[in-house]
């Protein structure tokens, strides 16, 4: 047998089915994490699992997940079709993202893996009848998946063989310490379990005692984020607040920053105040609210890996909330109420080829800091963070390097390098902008935007199931024009531009406006013909040819 070190997924035994599967991913060598805990789980022990985000945790459990349930059902008697394999994820966002992933990966055994997920709390009844057909893999979060069961419309005592809990470290922070203590009293004694996290604090411990037996720790030797050869990290020190929406305004209006690009802030009326900011320059950008409906907020995920827009505006402090450990989730503070408290952005979501985030505002926590630059540089591909940073915050800032860095002193936050002094021509513009965004309009904008999408997600549900492809034009950026927006800051005139930029400037495109109903019947029904006569009229006789 090769050395663990240089196994591929090949090696490891695996279904023909899955490494089919594995291929259409594009996945040519397992991960790290892959690696190790792949073979430690074919071999039936639990695994306690720590890895950075980004480092495919998910497949790492799902792989051998699918290759026990296939060789089961390929090698052993006849059994009855059951609940075998339980994944417990704290948000809704999350579920669905690992049932995903674990379709993916059974796309060529779809008929032996049947894969549910019931995090959604609106769907109870058709839950219901999809648990009466006993999946082989059940996807939720704790309160969800306990209500199924006090309810018995799942049963795990007699049938579970495996239970995953993943992104561990979260689950007590969200309040669901005392349904996943209630939870476990439905299981069998006996089972194999998996915790997977991205750090290993107090929760994971007190969770690793519940949950696991004997557990095989793999705490990989590796960064919590990815080197600076695929992951470039910068800091700007801004003056002012101003400083802060004229750089911004200046880095997405003048293309400086291309690709996709998630905009972290610290709390959600940020969000909506930088959203509308961005609207008086006709920047389209869409804001992830905790508070939107679950299909709301999955679908501006969708359109963002898509490709539909470029820029999300996210917030971990409004959506995460600060811990509530040892307490049920509906005796938080006040604050938390207003959002799904199931909702998680910073953590765990997997935006696709996101080239670069922005720290708006700086991150609360060092570990914060590590969960939004999390969000870039997946995989190989190559990244960057740019975090902008007010003088009184440079002390905080020291702190976040501190950790980074793991105590050497060697600097990881670079300076950016921007002459301010070039764009403030662009000042004034700002100013304008940002006194149009008024606390008023903040609140009319949460307050359209909540309602307009409890209407795409409630009424339309039935229309978009049989119509799907008309789900793409339900656009999460379009403008929301609470303030009056002035046509002439969405076009920047060249004199404005700075010499050292012009070359590298990619103006921004316009969004295409559909034709008037009216123009549109004039433009069909005119005759070709006439209109040439027409402009002949008008230019007059022509000289004859010599």
């Amino acid at each position: 047998m090769e050395d663990p070190e240089t196994l591929g997924f090949e090696h490891m035994g695996l279904d023909h089915r899955l490494l089919q599967a594995v291929t259409d991913l594009g996945w040519s060598r397992p991960t790290l994490i892959q690696e190790k805990a792949i073979p430690l789980a074919l071999e039936g022990k639990d695994l306690l699992a720590r890895a950075r985000t980004g480092s495919g945790k998910t497949a790492a459990y799902a792989i051998p997940m699918l290759q026990q349930l296939l060789h089961k059902k390929a090698t052993g008697p006849v059994v009855e079709q059951a609940v075998r394999a339980l994944v417990l994820v704290p948000t809704k966002e999350l579920a669905r993202q690992a049932q995903s992933m674990i379709q993916q990966l059974a796309a060529y055994c779809a008929r032996d893996i049947r894969v549910a997920n019931v995090s959604a709390a609106e769907d109870s009844a058709s839950q219901r009848a999809v648990l009466m057909e006993k999946p082989d893999v059940v996807v939720g979060t704790p309160s969800r998946i306990l209500n199924h069961l006090q309810q018995d419309n799942l049963k795990l005592q007699d049938s579970l063989e495996l239970l995953v809990v993943d992104e561990a470290d979260l689950l007590f922070s969200f309040g669901f310490e005392e349904e996943l203590k209630s939870l476990l009293c439905h299981l069998p004694r006996i089972y194999q379990a998996f915790l997977m996290s991205a750090t290993f604090n107090e929760d994971v411990q007190a969770l690793k005692e519940l949950v696991l037996h004997n557990p095989v720790t793999l705490k990989l030797q590796e960064s919590q984020l990815p080197g600076p050869d695929q992951l470039q990290q910068f800091q700007v020190v801004c003056e002012t607040e101003e400083d802060k929406f004229l750089l911004l305004y200046t880095l997405l209006k003048l293309s400086l920053i291309r690709g996709k690009s998630l905009l972290f802030v610290n709390t959600m009326e940020r969000s909506y105040r930088l959203r509308l900011f961005l609207e008086q320059f006709s920047i389209p950008a869409c804001v992830l609210n905790g508070e939107l409906p679950l299909r709301s907020r999955c679908h501006i995920i969708s359109q963002f890996n898509q490709g539909f827009y470029d820029c999300v505006i996210a917030t971990d402090a409004e959506v995460l909330g600060p811990p509530v450990k040892g307490k049920h989730r509906g005796k938080g503070p006040k604050r938390n109420r207003a959002a799904d408290p199931e909702a998680g952005v910073a953590r765990g979501i997997d935006f696709h080829h996101v080239c670069a985030v922005l720290n708006f505002d700086l991150p609360p926590t060092s570990e914060a800091y590590i969960h939004r630059a999390g969000r870039t540089a997946r995989a190989n591909n190559p990244g960057i963070v740019l975090t902008f940073v007010l003088p009184t915050e440079q002390s905080h800032l020291g702190k976040i390097e501190e950790l980074l860095s793991g105590g050497s002193g060697a600097p990881v936050l670079l300076p950016y390098q921007f002459r301010m002094e070039e764009i403030e021509g662009f000042r004034y513009r700002c100013r304008d902008a940002m006194r149009s965004v008024t606390k008023q309009a903040i609140r009319e904008a949460r307050l359209k935007e909540i309602k307009e999408e409890l209407l795409h997600s409630e009424k339309l549900k039935t229309y978009f199931e049989d119509n799907p492809r008309d789900l793409q034009l339900l656009r999460h950026d379009l403008p929301l024009h609470p303030a009056v927006v002035k046509p002439h800051l969405g076009h920047v005139p060249d004199y404005l531009v700075p010499p050292a930029l012009r070359g590298l400037v990619r103006p921004h495109k316009k969004r295409k406006k559909p034709p008037s109903s009216k123009k549109a019947k004039k433009a069909k029904t005119q005759n070709p013909l006439r209109s040439f006569r027409h402009r002949e009229e008008k230019r007059g006789p022509t000289a004859a040819p010599s």
